[in-house]
């Protein structure tokens, strides 16, 4: 039977693992009788949590919102995910990133060495991007092991989709894992083809399969942000466009992040952007979501396109109830 200290903490984590339980269902998990619930429950009402409980065959305890926030009972990937979201905190909501990095102090306190040990190995490896904001999601598992992979000099071999869908095996020799714009990208040297690589994180398939220690190669640049960010570069696209915004660059700088194109000032109310795409369906689109008046000036071929693609909006619009 648990000593009464360590049934309280229990009885919270069961209480935010579900909603409601039984006084039954709460005998039988902790091993007590049903008077001993009674008094646990009206302990914890004590020590300031307000546990709401009905009566009848219906009825049950459930923990209600209160005064105090009752300890966190996290498993070891809930630990790290929180520890990661709290150290990606920024201020778009005023104090935010101050309230994180008190918050993220604390869970540093307690965290088991093995977590301290993997929340280290990310912190070592991820370098951020100039305009970095969210963006594709990553698995945790994947950013967890290619984080190790780069910290331990460890070849890492995995599934990987090109932007076309296609899948290949890939067995790669980490350096850093950056983000750039709204993605997450991992520098490597390619075994097979015997050069420097970014692959998109997102679309890697796990699991990642840590293999032999490698000896580091010199880094393909000495800022590996920057070469990331000039190898997926929107200059390298097929696409190239140029663009007059009818506002000015502060207003645009928000939505456009570096990596996706050249901002320059036209006056005090325009500026003119420098953007590339993988298709013109792709450019015209995000440049649309923009929600800013703009004019292509660049190339023909687009400003024909978005006329096509504005008609076929009209056309689905049109067929509405």
């Amino acid at each position: 039977m648990l000593q009464s200290s360590a049934r309280l903490l229990r009885l919270l984590t069961f209480f935010q693992s579900r909603a409601t339980w039984t006084g039954a269902e709460l005998t039988e998990r902790l091993e007590v009788t049903a008077r001993t619930v009674r008094r646990d429950v009206d302990r914890l009402r004590a020590l300031g949590y307000p546990v709401d409980s009905t009566t009848g065959p219906a009825g049950g305890y459930k923990l209600g919102p209160g005064a105090k926030l009752p300890p966190l009972m996290l498993d070891d990937e809930e630990g790290v995910a929180v520890a990661i979201a709290l150290r990606d905190a920024n201020d778009d909501v005023a104090g935010v990133s101050e309230a994180a990095r008190r918050a993220l102090a604390k869970i540093d306190q307690v965290l088991p060495a093995r977590l301290r040990k993997r929340l280290g190995a990310l912190r070592a490896a991820v370098v951020r991007a100039p305009g970095t904001t969210a963006g594709a999601k990553v698995e945790l598992g994947v950013v967890d092991a290619l984080a190790a992979a780069c910290n331990e000099h460890r070849v890492a071999s995995f599934g990987y989709r090109d932007q076309e869908g296609r899948a290949t095996r890939r067995s790669v020799e980490p350096q850093r894992l950056v983000l750039s714009g709204r993605r997450w990208y991992l520098a490597a040297w390619d075994r097979a083809r015997e050069d420097w690589r970014t692959f998109r994180v997102d679309r890697v398939v796990a699991p990642v399969e840590l293999g032999v220690a490698f000896a580091p190669r010199p880094a393909p640049d000495d800022d590996v942000a920057g070469f990331v960010a000039r190898a997926t570069s929107w200059r390298r696209s097929p696409v190239q466009a140029r663009v007059l915004f009818d506002a000015p660059v502060a207003k645009l700088r928000a939505k456009i992040p570096p990596a996706y194109g050249d901002l320059t000032p036209v006056g005090k109310k325009k500026c003119r952007l420098e953007t590339g795409g993988t298709s013109l369906d792709g450019v015209a689109v995000w440049l649309a979501v923009t929600g800013v008046p703009f004019t292509v000036e660049a190339p023909q071929q687009l400003r024909a396109h978005m006329g096509v693609l504005g008609a076929r909006l009209r056309k689905a619009w049109g067929r509405g109830p």
